[in-house]
């Protein structure tokens, strides 16, 4: 069972320069930083607000570290600006079987390991409406460990 919209991503070619943008504009702070080595970006997520779950909401912004990278190929495509949907949910393992079972191509075999320690996968977009979505099950807190 999907429980909220974890975060939307977003592409951008300065992560410095949006973070400023989205922190004078609206008053956002960086919540979390880190690079991820495997899908080449460099991040930070801007948490919005707390859930009802425990979870929360962010804007994800994401910039390229290498020319190769997923986000780099999408930038050159697209432009800056959203670049995938990510929805909250206890068990991602569960939900992404339930939407491979329903004809959904679901791009990891397994979830892999994504931003502050989360569980993740993504289902094709040609199979969501054109839309690049992310599941996504936070990891436990401190206090449930």
């Amino acid at each position: 069972m999907l429980t909220r919209i974890d975060h939307i991503g977003i592409a951008c070619f300065d992560l410095d320069k949006t973070v400023e943008f989205y922190r004078a504009t609206y008053g956002f702070e960086v919540f979390h930083s880190e690079v991820n080595e495997e899908q080449g970006v460099r991040e930070a997520m801007l948490k919005i607000n707390d859930t009802g779950d425990g979870g929360a909401s962010y804007l994800q912004l994401l910039e390229p570290t290498r020319e190769d990278s997923t986000v780099a190929k999408w930038l050159a495509k697209n432009g800056e600006g959203v670049h995938h949907i990510a929805f909250g949910t206890a068990d991602v393992d569960g939900v992404a079987a339930d939407v491979r079972s329903k004809g959904v191509r679901v791009l990891y075999p397994e979830p892999r390991v994504g931003s502050m320690g989360s569980r993740i996968t993504f289902l094709h977009p040609k199979d969501c409406g054109g839309v690049l979505t992310e599941l996504v099950t936070a990891a436990k807190s401190d206090e449930e460990h």
